[in-house]
């Protein structure tokens, strides 16, 4: 099969073998967007994708062809943003100069990629900031043993540079030379103790951790790890052994928060697991309301609680913790209790605050640092959560409503027409009349913009509980929850009012922008699955478009014996007619 850079079929000759197909467009077969400009830089050729994002986002092919006209020679490739029904995406071109003076565009989505280096920058990022505040130095030993990379601080004393090509073993104090160590270790060391000479010869207690390294072969090539200084500990004995047990309890800590997946079940098991590990009466972890510390003032919620009822704590003490400097200790009644806020990128976020009664042990320097390692990993944490959130609105959203999508619509609505206490509610499906006149005469801009008003008139007024999405297009829905029927005209009605106050977004007094809206009222205990429920509301949305737009229309009530057929002759009937605008 020939491969044409033009566009159409040439008709076969007699060179031709009988049934061979005639030449194909390269635009046409390649799998991702692609375009041919002819030399006046206008489209000539463009594949199903390319027309749908033109038709989704038409501003990315004037920035091509400016791109284009400024090349003197193979343009190369050039990364545009492209918004979609999915979001922002990122498209890679490649332009190839054509003998006839126009281009070929071949298109790659570079989305994922782009993000996943993000991530990875990010990853990297982290790991060599928590490497770097978790130990003294970090190391890495080649296969003759001898130090190949240590920290910028260096080491004991030591500026890096000395250290590097150095042999760890010549570091030992005298008579233990032969003694294990971490520098060359064959299995992984988790922080285990050993005796080192400072550069000023002075004994030092190092707290370790490494990590063998073997080649492709399985051959032993080095080691790499973190140390950490603790002789000052050491020389006190009876400190020591609480600095140990406070960071046994950190990293237990730490490991539950970074073990677990969902980021608020890891906060509850951290209010758990900080409460244990102080020997306090309780824990809360609070976090900071989104949106507040604009104005200065960062205003808590609490999200996960452990142990013995608190007293109430009022807004004043969360004050001093959330927006002061430095762990707070106080009093409330007979307990005792500390707090202390939590951060994330230096900025607050939350706060933690433990407390035990009033006639228990003070609390000491080990608690108190014991409490900040705590609040720098929920404040890690709380970001986590955040992100978690952001990705789940993404997930259930519209992107340019902000009402739930189509698949986050339907799911919500099974589940609350499932509920054995669900009650009378209504369905209203929602369709704009004249949408596509504006979209033809004014753009896709201005299309957007009546669609967002619509967005918020749908969510202004509506009560937990009820569900506004947009379906896709200009087709809109709003579930009711607990709502009888006369009750969902009132927001029929409401609905319709509010769209006059959009009628300057109309392309004329002619073509008005308005509603049709079909209304279904739902029983529970009827069997009426969603997909019948919503075909009665979406017949009836019709049936007001038909008695002349702008107005409401009421679905008959369901009728189990007919359900079956019903639905199957409007399944048929809807998927061959588009709806009306």
């Amino acid at each position: 099969m020939d491969l044409l850079l033009t566009t159409g079929t040439s008709a076969p000759d007699s060179a031709t073998p009988v049934g061979q197909t005639g030449p194909v467009t390269l635009v046409a077969l390649y799998p991702g967007p692609a375009l041919r400009l002819d030399a006046t830089l206008a489209v000539a050729e463009a594949n199903a994708e390319a027309e749908d994002m033109m038709d989704s986002d038409p501003r990315w092919l004037p920035d091509l062809r400016g791109w284009l006209s400024a090349s003197s020679v193979a343009p190369g490739l050039r990364s545009v943003p492209v918004e979609s029904l999915r979001g922002i995406m990122i498209v890679e071109w490649a332009g190839v100069p054509l003998p006839d003076g126009g281009f070929l565009l071949l298109g790659r989505d570079d989305t994922l990629e782009r993000q996943l280096r993000h991530t990875l920058t990010e990853s990297r990022r982290r790991y060599k900031d928590l490497v770097e505040v978790s130990s003294d130095f970090a190391w890495e030993t080649g296969p003759d043993g001898a130090f190949v990379f240590v920290s910028h601080k260096g080491a004991l004393g030591y500026p890096a540079d000395v250290l590097i090509g150095r042999d760890p073993r010549s570091l030992a104090l005298e008579g233990t030379e032969d003694l294990p160590m971490p520098f060359d270790c064959r299995r992984p060391v988790d922080q285990t103790e050993l005796w080192l000479k400072g550069a000023d010869g002075t004994p030092s207690c190092i707290v370790a951790s490494a990590l063998p390294l073997f080649g492709p072969q399985g051959d032993w090539i080095g080691a790499r790890g973190v140390c950490r200084d603790v002789t000052e500990q050491v020389l006190r004995s009876n400190e020591l052994a609480r600095i140990r047990n406070r960071e046994r309890l950190l990293g237990h800590i730490v490991h539950t928060l970074r073990d677990r997946l969902d980021a608020a079940e890891a906060l509850a098991v951290a209010a758990t697991e900080t409460a244990r590990a102080l020997s306090a009466d309780g824990c809360r972890i609070y976090r900071a309301d989104e949106g507040s510390g604009e104005g200065g003032r960062v205003a808590l919620s609490l999200v996960a609680e452990f142990g013995a009822e608190l007293p109430e704590v009022g807004t004043a003490l969360l004050d001093r913790i959330a927006n002061g400097e430095g762990l707070v200790a106080d009093r409330l009644g007979d307990i005792q209790l500390i707090g202390e806020r939590t951060e994330h990128r230096q900025a607050v976020n939350g706060a933690l605050l433990v407390w035990r009664a009033g006639d228990s042990e003070p609390w000491d320097d080990d608690d108190r640092q014991l409490m900040s390692g705590v609040a720098d990993h929920i404040g890690i944490a709380h970001a986590h959560l955040a992100y978690q959130e952001r990705l789940r609105r993404l997930s259930e959203r519209d992107g340019l409503t902000g009402l739930f999508n189509r698949r986050t619509f339907f799911e919500r609505l099974e589940e609350s027409i499932s509920r054995p206490d669900s009650g009378p509610s209504a369905l209203l499906y929602v369709d704009l009349d004249n949408f596509k006149a504006v979209n033809d005469l004014h753009g896709h801009q201005q299309g957007d913009t009546v669609l967002k008003a619509v967005g918020t008139l749908l969510t202004t007024g509506v009560r937990p509980g009820d569900l506004p999405g947009r379906l896709g297009g200009d087709e809109f829905v709003l579930w009711l929850g607990r709502t009888d029927e006369v009750k969902a005209r009132v927001v029929a009605e409401r609905l319709l009012r509010g769209m006059r106050e959009l009628a300057h977004l109309s392309v004329s007094d002619e073509k008005p922008l308005g509603l049709s809206i079909g209304i279904a009222a739902h029983a529970p205990g009827r069997g009426e699955t969603v997909r019948e429920l919503t075909d009665r509301a979406d017949a009836a949305m019709y049936a007001a478009k038909k008695s002349g737009k702008g107005h409401y229309a009421l679905a008959p009530a369901y009728e189990a014996s007919a359900s079956a057929e019903a639905s199957s002759e409007s399944s048929s009937d809807h998927s061959a007619a588009e709806p009306a605008s």
